[in-house]
């Protein structure tokens, strides 16, 4: 329905105090363009630790991307695994980057100001030893963020010129062709994917389901349901965590059928096969396999425009019984504390992928309402940035 105008006394008052409020800012962008202001703020010493903070914030944005390739290449190097160990000298470790000294202290002093590395002293020898920073330490053993890392070369190929990539004007962006169910005649080639087409992104999706896994099974216990359908569930390792976590549990994996494939032999290497089936499909065209009573969306709506995004969630709402339950996991948009994630980070990675966009939890509970779901719940998780999770009630009356 229409929404009425606000009054004209009203009109007139937001007027008046979006003017104020302009010039109010126009003066503030002034002051902090002066150089004459910036030199008396970093000197003086109510405002110096402020100049400072807006300075270094400021030369961050400048740098971050040496700082990303310092990171790339101490994963590379493999440089975290080999200080898990503990501490080791200068000498050691350019054997094992197979650099000079003087490089490998470039590349350590670098890490240790990022924190990924730490000082430990020196050896009988005098040489300097490292370690593992605070940073460091936890990527030693997490293949899934290593490899998110390693995937970055291509992302940052792709923005390389930013401006083109934005104005559609240069060549397709490599990573569009990483992920190939995001071309738009995804729905007739999805069939004809083959597992050499499917490999490299399903390997990377199965690396970094550990991150989210734990999050999602920590935030909502699944005692009270039978069946499971996870769509879009790639190579099956968050299943793989349900079945540790639900023993009880009925599961049912839908994907393209080369990535359903490879799922089907993995849940025989983790020995569910007989509680686990597989279902190769296409969910912007095909029917979602029926008799669960939860279905799980994870990581999947964020990678589609609203109309395709739609369609999933319609495509799960007709799968699941009136009162089923979703879960739909991902990181979000507007994330408090984490905005840049959802609106730089993940508005271009999709930008360069072909499609999609980091949502709102208000964007995704209207897309939920329009496909028939409502009591739309938000769960608090552990690592919001990682992933935050929905959980909505199919409506028995669907408007699918």
């Amino acid at each position: 329905m229409p929404v009425a105008a606000p009054p004209l006394p009203n009109r007139l008052l937001t007027r008046l105090l979006t003017r104020l409020l302009d010039r109010l800012l126009g003066w503030r962008d002034r002051l902090l363009a002066s150089p004459a202001f910036q030199r008396t703020a970093s000197g003086f010493a109510l405002t110096r630790p402020i100049a400072h903070r807006r300075a270094r914030e400021l030369f961050d944005l400048v740098a971050g991307f040496v700082y990303s390739q310092v990171l790339s290449a101490c994963v590379k190097l493999d440089l975290f695994r080999a200080l898990a160990g503990g501490p080791l000298a200068l000498p050691a470790l350019a054997r094992h980057c197979r650099m000079s000294d003087e490089a490998t202290e470039r590349l350590l002093a670098a890490a240790v100001s990022l924190k990924l590395v730490e000082l430990r002293g020196r050896d009988a020898a005098g040489c300097q030893r490292y370690g593992l920073g605070v940073l460091g330490a936890p990527l030693a053993d997490n293949e899934a963020v290593l490899a998110m890392v390693r995937h970055h070369d291509t992302l940052y190929a792709d923005l390389a010129d930013p401006v083109a990539l934005l104005r559609g004007s240069g060549p397709p962006p490599a990573l569009s062709g990483f992920y190939p169910y995001t071309a738009d005649d995804a729905v007739t080639r999805a069939a004809a994917l083959a597992p050499e087409n499917v490999g490299s992104y399903s390997q990377l999706m199965a690396a970094s389901q550990p991150l989210v896994a734990a999050e999602i099974l920590d935030a909502y216990r699944l005692d009270g349901h039978r069946r499971l359908l996870d769509v879009g569930g790639g190579e099956g390792r968050f299943l793989c965590s349900v079945a540790e976590r639900a023993p009880h549990l009925q599961l049912t994996l839908f994907d393209l059928p080369a990535v359903a494939e490879r799922a089907r032999e993995r849940f025989a290497a983790a020995g569910i096969a007989g509680r686990a089936q597989t279902v190769g499909g296409n969910f912007l065209s095909d029917p979602l396999p029926a008799g669960a009573d939860i279905a799980s969306l994870v990581r999947v709506i964020h990678d589609h425009d609203d109309e395709r995004a739609l369609t999933i969630l319609k495509a799960v709402r007709r799968a699941l019984p009136a009162g089923g339950t979703l879960l739909l996991a991902e990181p979000m948009a507007g994330t408090p504390g984490a905005e840049a994630m959802g609106d730089a980070y993940f508005g271009f990675y999709l930008l360069a992928m072909g499609r999609g966009r980091a949502r709102t939890v208000e964007n995704l509970a209207a897309l939920l309402d329009r496909a028939g779901f409502g009591r739309v719940r938000l769960l608090p998780t552990r690592i919001p940035l990682q992933v935050r999770m929905l959980v909505a009630q199919a409506m028995p009356e669907a408007r699918a």
